[in-house]
């Protein structure tokens, strides 16, 4: 079981080029599934038959809770994986052909509304009783959150922000998304305030004399206490921390970039420029923000129909 899983996660890391925070979503969905193969005593997953792939997929909805969204990225990897199986020869037959693909977004992605992401935004604050020549983290994280919602940036995505990909003279930062494709987006005056305080009264205090020789930082933009590019994780704990701070429940990062489309296009932007923004591949994935906002779609219809 582990060996078809480690040689699956090289045929991802090697052939595919696949980035890190991929080949672990991959990784994790791969380790679910054996764990149900296993419970089902199968110690091969070229044992495995449709009836128990099926199976697996259903315990995802009745018993774990997870959404059409989730459930899809699963069987993205299962699909995956089996495909690599027949490939490699290990399986003459694909069981995975059998399992269909839920429709996806059955549920509108959450977003906040303006004057929520505000209290989130101001919520990073010095504390009341500050240690003593600590680095003022505060001053980071503010520019973190400033920076998702001003940018749409994925969690994954802050951690891999260099020096040398914001350009102040014009307001832009260049992001690497998925399947490492660049764009381009603007990032906003309060952002780049929040962005410049940051690199002159916190980003120093990251990096040591020691630090710098060993070049922890990596030229990445935001920084750890540890003076170590700041990791996915730890932009999701942050998130979390100063939502809480704000009074706001069941806040997650990725809320940041849905609420920056959806106020887009609430504000009346044009669909492909939010798909640019967003680096999405197919406009369709893009489109699920056009649902979430029916209040200019409200307001236009009261104002230029003949009975509105």
């Amino acid at each position: 079981m582990q060996r078809a899983r480690r040689g699956f996660i090289n045929y991802l890391r090697i052939e595919c080029g696949l980035l890190p925070a991929t080949i672990e979503a991959y990784a994790r969905d791969l380790e679910h599934l054996m764990l149900d193969l296993q419970g089902a005593a199968i110690e091969d997953p070229c044992a495995a038959l449709p009836e128990q792939l099926i199976g697996h997929v259903r315990t995802m909805s009745s018993e774990r809770g997870y959404n059409a969204s989730t459930i899809s990225r699963h069987l993205a990897t299962i699909k995956v994986f089996f495909r690599w199986l027949l490939a490699t020869g290990q399986i003459d037959d694909n069981p995975a052909d059998h399992l269909d693909q839920p429709t996806k977004w059955k549920r509108l992605p959450g977003v906040l509304t303006p004057s929520q992401v505000r209290r989130l935004l101001e919520a990073p604050t010095p504390p009341e009783e500050p240690t003593k020549d600590a680095p003022p983290l505060w001053l980071r994280d503010r520019a973190i959150l400033e920076m998702m919602y001003a940018s749409g940036l994925r969690a994954s995505e802050v951690g891999q922000i260099g020096l040398i990909d914001i350009m102040e003279k014009i307001g832009v930062v260049r992001v690497l998304g998925k399947g490492d494709k660049q764009r381009l987006v603007p990032m906003g005056q309060p952002a780049q305030r929040a962005l410049e305080q940051y690199l002159k009264e916190c980003r120093p205090l990251l990096i040591t004399a020691e630090r710098a020789a060993e070049r922890r930082d990596k030229g990445k933009l935001f920084l750890s206490r540890t003076g170590r590019p700041i990791e996915r994780v730890r932009v999701w704990q942050i998130v979390k921390h100063w939502a809480k701070q704000a009074d706001l429940p069941k806040t997650y990062p990725h809320m940041l970039r849905h609420s920056f489309a959806t106020h887009l296009l609430a504000g009346g932007a044009d669909l492909r420029i939010v798909q640019e923004l967003l680096g999405h591949s197919d406009i369709t994935t893009t489109q699920i923000y056009t649902h979430v906002d029916r209040s200019s779609l409200h307001k236009t219809v009261r104002s230029l129909h003949p009975r509105g």
